[in-house]
């Protein structure tokens, strides 16, 4: 009984983490889904969303003017990986790693700003100080100030804003650009444009997510973004394994990445609670990708032994 009330207590933190990760596993989907591309930059812009937002509010700056800014340093961050990748010819893999390497150094001088050395690894901010959009010190209260209900309708409108951005002529082009490069250009396409404008829009979510996830936890750390690629990834295969039947719509598409990411941490929390140690986190997670990554291979490869299996009772009949 107490394994039960000690999860369901967990459970609200849970929800809350899982729908800010969510933010980021939307972004991730643009690039692993929609562009085809694997960008590693995201454990770096994670990590400057959030260095961002804090430092900015720490120094008097409204948190919604926090917010965008962060928003704004993800599309920057982007835009090198971009930049790196269309114009100097680097792989997308490649280029996401220097990005993400390069944004190390620099997240630490954000959150070192007005500092005597001018970097800093951590850097807390409080709810008590400051206007904070979103906290988990109010996660299990029934007001409005409880995240779960602030970060729903974030990710409703967030969802929304995409769906319509998609809809668009650039969106189109955009999603042409992933599906088919070639055919793209061939339609007139600058596909190079559109390689770094969606980079740029995915780490400029994750940027956001960062930026909530060090409100919540009331800290940016320069290792907060440290496997956010994996959790990411993760988050959007759970999403599409368990609901790829159900949801067909891409706003929908969009909304199981996010019901992904708040499985993930479900599960986190339970075996948590079973006792697992906090060192195995990443462990677990590489095992729950592997998985998940798996099982629609062996469902494709089961479908096509039964075929097979038809075609020889047909033969045979």
């Amino acid at each position: 009984m107490s394994f039960i009330t000690s999860l369901l207590n967990a459970m609200p933190g849970a929800l809350a983490q899982g729908l800010i990760w969510g933010i980021m596993a939307i972004g991730v989907y643009i690039t692993y889904r929609i562009l085809d591309v694997a960008d590693l930059t995201v454990d770096g812009s994670l990590c400057t969303g959030g260095a961002v937002c804090v430092i900015m509010t720490l120094n008097g700056v409204p948190i919604g003017i926090a917010i965008l800014c962060a928003f704004i340093a993800g599309l920057l961050a982007g835009l090198v990986t971009g930049v790196l990748h269309t114009a100097c010819g680097i792989p997308a893999i490649l280029a996401g790693i220097l990005t993400q390497l390069a944004l190390y150094s620099i997240n630490l001088h954000i959150m070192g700003f007005g500092t005597d050395n001018g970097s800093k690894a951590n850097l807390p901010i409080s709810v008590d100080k400051y206007h904070l959009l979103v906290s988990a010190r109010f996660v299990r209260e029934l007001s409005l100030r409880n995240p779960l209900i602030i970060l729903i309708l974030f990710i409703a409108v967030l969802i929304i804003l995409t769906y319509c951005f998609f809809g668009t002529e650039l969106g189109c082009a955009l999603r042409a650009t992933g599906a088919n490069g070639n055919m793209a250009r061939a339609q007139g396409i600058n596909t190079n444009f559109t390689k770094v404008l969606g980079l740029m829009l995915s780490n400029g979510l994750v940027a956001l997510s960062g930026a909530l996830l060090s409100q919540y936890q009331g800290f940016s750390d320069i290792n907060m973004g440290r496997g956010a690629i994996v959790i990411g990834l993760a988050a959007v295969i759970i999403g599409e394994v368990i609901f790829s039947k159900i949801f067909r719509n891409f706003a929908l598409k969009l909304l199981a990445s996010v019901f992904g990411a708040v499985i993930y941490y479900i599960v986190i929390q339970f075996v948590l609670k079973l006792g697992l140690s906090t060192d195995d986190l990443k462990l677990l997670t590489a095992v729950v990708v592997a998985l998940f990554l798996a099982i629609p291979y062996f469902k494709g490869q089961l479908s096509v032994g039964r075929v097979k299996a038809k075609k020889g009772a047909d033969e045979n009949a």
